[in-house]
């Protein structure tokens, strides 16, 4: 008997002193031969500040180790030596008598990681929501610790699409054009209600199980770079989800604005760049919220500022990302929006982010870019600029059957430092679908698209618009609706075509055409871009490099009409003939062309 108790004593007491007083260490771990040589670890558990950390391990000094108004974390500023090699580094916490060793890894970083090329004008980006694309592994679609499960008959609801249906459906992508995937925010979202969409993240550093594991994305961007696509992150540093594991226990007062309360944004976005604007209504702006399920993150707190800044360059070395493109763009503090942008860029000087700045004014869009001089003197390290001014131009001189719009916001581009380098598109995953926009007018559809893949840019195309997808009203679950044939018993199947009505497939063969003919033109990857004044209702452009010139025309009249070429003759001196892109035609160049109506 007396054995048997102490048996059982010691199978009790066990557990208790296995415990460690460390629960989480983020970053996770890091990289040897990084340019930065700073490493700022937040390490969380029950009064760790009551620790005192220590690292003996050669290669990596401990320069600090601060204590914030929460006992439960503890933030230590770590040197990392340039010579430091790959492996584990220990960590000791004591307190009086308690000694724990933690091992934090260092990863070797893979060959040339800093010298990775971003996405390009080469490029035409596909803009996936996951959820709503193809459901590649069903059991993953509820998860015992995530609150929201799937329900397919809810438009707001989670659909179980996940990254293993991106992945299977790559090569789907590769044939018809695409050579990136922006990819909706895969992070955890632990929310109630309206978990699908991915933008209330509530674990920075852990994909969401209902889309998979951090593993499964770090795979679906190694398989889609052995088929020349590129993996473009959608990242969120304004805010997280309210059901963050840090929100019941945040490291300080002021870690999410006004004081964790819940205080609605304005939306003002001209308050930033306003010479006259008040300090009230720019807090209003920059700080406030955008629903109380999305708390503010105070970035201004130069803790979270850093978290924020090593997350986003823990994911490009994590899962070998080939750019950014990041959400709500004016809403974070603009000072720290430069620290990111510069932190990301110092380290890979090739990588490209573009940020979504969603205003119609050029002026507003223009502030945010690298090279653009301010008069409030703000400078930044962004690449590139999402272009929704022009989108709004173009789907208004569309619509109005006017090409005014078009050609004079084209015009504004002297306002920006480098236009080229912007993302042009027809419709994301915010606004009605590109064919609703054109009241369902195949000609007008393809004119936009035309415009979207030929004019200079990097063009992004949102998953659907493809075949033709419509929204019967502005609700975003509508919108974001199911891609067909990404589930099984679908009875249409857009992967193999089956059910496709005629003109999906005529859409969808005339923007395959199109962008798998782009792929290898430099002349629109890098070409100059010379545009007249739209006549008759006909825009015309040109595309030229030294070796060869490609002509535009979008002809909005309804019937057959006759372009006269001596208005193009700066462009077209000496040219003779021209093929047709999408038919092989040759036609003659001499005194008109006959261009078709609506196209």
């Amino acid at each position: 008997m007396k054995i048997i108790l102490r048996i059982c004593f010691i199978l009790i007491a066990t557990p208790v002193w296995a415990q460690s007083v460390v629960e989480k260490v983020e970053p996770p771990v890091w990289w040897a031969g990084m340019h930065n040589t700073s490493l700022q670890l937040m390490v969380y558990g029950k009064n760790i500040s009551d620790y005192t950390a220590s690292i003996s391990s050669k290669g990596i000094t401990l320069d600090a180790a601060t204590k914030v108004k929460s006992p439960n974390y503890l933030f230590l500023d770590l040197t990392i030596d340039t010579k430091a090699k790959p492996g584990n580094y220990e960590i000791i916490f004591t307190y009086k008598n308690k000694k724990e060793t933690y091992n934090y890894t260092l990863l070797e970083r893979k060959d040339a990681s800093s010298d990775r090329q971003g996405f390009s004008n080469k490029d035409v980006m596909y803009l996936i929501t996951p959820d709503r694309f193809a459901n590649g592994h069903p059991e993953n679609d509820n998860h015992p610790e995530m609150l929201e499960n799937v329900n397919r008959s809810f438009h707001g609801g989670r659909h179980g699409g996940d990254l293993e249906g991106i992945s299977k459906n790559l090569d789907y992508l590769k044939n018809l054009g695409y050579t990136a995937i922006w990819v909706n925010p895969v992070l955890e979202n632990n929310q109630e209600i309206y978990s699908y969409h991915g933008y209330s993240t509530t674990d920075y550093y852990k994909v969401d199980p209902r889309f998979g594991s951090n593993q499964e994305y770090k795979s679906l961007s190694e398989k889609a770079a052995s088929k020349d696509i590129k993996m473009i992150m959608d990242m969120i540093v304004n805010h997280c989800g309210s059901g963050h594991w840090w929100m019941e226990d945040l490291p300080t007062d002021d870690w999410i604005n006004f004081g964790n309360k819940f205080v609605q944004t304005n939306h003002q976005k001209p308050t930033i760049q306003d010479p006259y604007k008040s300090d009230y209504d720019y807090k209003q702006m920059v700080d406030g919220w955008f629903v109380e399920t999305m708390p503010d993150l105070n970035q201004k707190n130069p803790y979270l500022a850093t978290y924020l800044i090593q997350n986003s360059i823990w994911w490009i070395e994590y899962a070998d990302l080939d750019g950014i493109r990041m959400d709500t763009y004016p809403y974070s503090d603009m000072d720290f929006m430069r620290d990111w942008t510069c932190a990301i860029m110092n380290e890979y000087p090739n990588f490209n982010i573009t940020g979504e700045e969603w205003s119609e004014n050029p002026n507003i869009v223009a502030h945010w870019q690298r090279g653009k001089i301010n008069s409030n003197g703000y400078t930044s390290c962004l690449p590139s600029m999402i272009d929704f001014p022009l989108r709004s131009a173009l789907q208004r001189s569309l619509v109005n059957r006017n090409f005014s719009d078009l050609y004079s916001m084209q015009a504004n581009d002297f306002i920006y430092a480098d236009p080229n380098a912007f993302v042009v598109f027809p419709d994301n995953h915010d606004m009605d679908r590109f064919f609703t926009q054109v009241s369902e007018d195949l000609g007008l559809f393809k004119m936009g698209i035309t415009h979207v893949l030929t004019t200079r840019g990097t063009p992004q195309i949102y998953y659907g618009t493809e075949i033709l997808f419509t929204n019967s009203t502005p609700d975003h679950g509508i919108i974001r609706q199911d891609y067909p044939g990404g589930w099984a018993g679908d009875s249409v199947n857009a992967f193999t075509g089956k059910g496709l009505t005629d003109q999906q497939i005529n859409a969808r063969q005339f923007m395959s055409k199109l962008m798998n003919w782009r792929k290898d033109k430099d002349v629109i990857h890098s070409g100059k871009l010379v545009h007249f004044v739209p006549q008759n209702n006909m825009y015309v452009y040109f595309r030229s490099n030294n070796s060869e010139i490609i002509m535009v025309v979008l002809n909005l009249n309804q019937d057959d009409s006759t372009l006269f070429l001596s208005n193009f003759e700066e462009v077209l001196s000496g040219v003779d003939e021209g093929t047709n892109v999408m038919t092989g035609e040759i036609i003659a160049l001499d005194d008109n062309i006959r261009i078709p109506a609506n196209a």
